[in-house]
């Protein structure tokens, strides 16, 4: 496990726990809020860290494990660190656009799945070809057909407005702020891995 990976989940967890503690007296104040309804600024970075259950932590940690040591190691703790929260706030800020966009009534937003979306898009471009696994289809695949499909059912999912409770367009805002950070640094150039991102 690499060092802001590992990080990252004893913060996660140890939030988990204070939250368990504290019967959920965190979300007040650093859930991320509607404008007008409780906002606050840095409730764009602490929502990250508040879970609503065991599933919802538990999933996001395993898919942060699972494809945020890789991309670290090719980042460096540095760069990962910035796109793992770059994405963060682009999830936050696009979930508080749909919010205040939207003719519905919005909660808090909790969770993650924002910084991990990222995460995993940073791990499709650099890793493309990487066949992976997701039950139940028996057959592998690729790491970028995998993405893409997550990318599609959120918006698909978000437009269709299913799954109420799932904030689907922050999901997708945190791919975009992982894609701008990738961009950014000149993935293809500086951070391509010997043997990746040669086509099809």
């Amino acid at each position: 496990m690499t060092y802001i990976v590992r990080l990252l989940i004893i913060a996660n967890v140890a939030v988990f726990l204070l939250q368990y503690v504290t019967h959920d007296g965190l979300l007040p104040y650093f859930a991320l809020w509607p404008l007008g309804s409780g906002f606050g600024p840095w409730q764009l970075v602490s929502y990250a860290f508040l879970h609503a259950n065991f599933p919802h932590i538990a999933l996001n940690l395993y898919a942060l494990y699972v494809f945020g040591g890789m991309v670290e190691r090719v980042l460096g703790t540095r760069r990962f660190a910035g796109l793992y929260f770059a994405s963060v706030l682009t999830a936050g800020i696009t979930q508080l656009i749909v919010a205040s966009m939207s003719d519905s009534a919005f909660g808090y937003t909790v969770g993650a799945s924002g910084g991990v979306f990222g995460v995993m898009l940073a791990f499709a471009m650099l890793f493309p070809h990487s066949r992976m696994y997701i039950i139940p289809i028996p057959i592998p695949l690729k790491a970028w057909v995998l993405v893409a499909g997550y990318a599609v059912i959120e918006l698909t999912s978000g437009v269709m407005g299913s799954n109420s409770g799932v904030a689907h367009f922050a999901h997708l805002g945190g791919m975009l702020g992982a894609a701008i950070v990738m961009f950014s640094i000149g993935w293809r150039k500086k951070v391509q891995p010997p043997g990746e991102l040669r086509g099809p």
